[in-house]
């Protein structure tokens, strides 16, 4: 089984980390699993709603993939050394990915190097002074790392996620599953244009 534990700290944003892991869950007959990972029992999102969450963050360690999740109060979490402590990613045997200010996360950590991001447009100041390069793009993924930029572009996490470790058949399902009808192969075909366009910044 391949393991995706969806990063989600107090004061998420819904749409990242709900959006992602119900797509990647579409896969789990296919031995993918995505599980939100929170570093206390309960967490509630910046609209109020409260959830348990699924995995703690021991669970990181043992994830194949970990997406970073955004939210109102990201630079909290990259001002406090204990949490960054907490969080022992491993891009040489995890896939690791970003939503919005998950990108100060990477950052923070050292993960993003010399790499551009993309990131929301409220956060992009705060990635931009952490000294990362931040693209006007929704995707880029450049080897084991990827960061998306916007709610909605939690699609494309989903998809190269599921690209990466099942292939682009069935991550071209999943995202066909949950289009809109009567939009299903033009957001299917949108969906790769984006992943391909965002793996080629870095290759070219």
């Amino acid at each position: 089984m391949t393991q995706v534990a969806v990063v989600t700290f107090d004061g998420f944003n819904e749409l990242d980390s709900f959006v992602a892991a119900a797509i990647v869950n579409r896969c789990r007959h296919d031995g993918l699993t995505a599980y939100i990972t929170t570093p206390t029992p309960t967490v509630t999102s910046m609209n109020g709603v409260e959830i348990t969450g699924q995995r703690a963050f021991d669970f990181i360690p043992e994830a194949d993939v970990v997406l970073i999740g955004s939210g109102i109060r990201t630079r909290d979490v990259v001002a406090d050394d204990t949490v960054l402590a907490s969080l022992p990613l491993d891009p040489g045997r995890q896939l690791v990915g970003s939503q919005c200010s998950g990108a100060l996360v990477l950052a923070r950590l050292g993960l993003l190097a010399d790499l551009p991001a993309c990131t929301d447009a409220t956060s992009r100041p705060w990635v931009e002074a952490a000294g990362v390069e931040v693209l006007d793009a929704p995707f880029h993924a450049s080897g084991p790392i990827a960061t998306a930029g916007g709610c909605m572009a939690s699609q494309y996490l989903a998809a190269w996620t599921i690209s990466r470790t099942l292939g682009e058949a069935a991550a071209r399902a999943a995202i066909d599953y949950v289009a809109p009808v009567g939009e299903k192969q033009s957001t299917v075909e949108h969906v790769f244009r984006v992943l391909r366009a965002g793996e080629r910044v870095t290759a070219g």
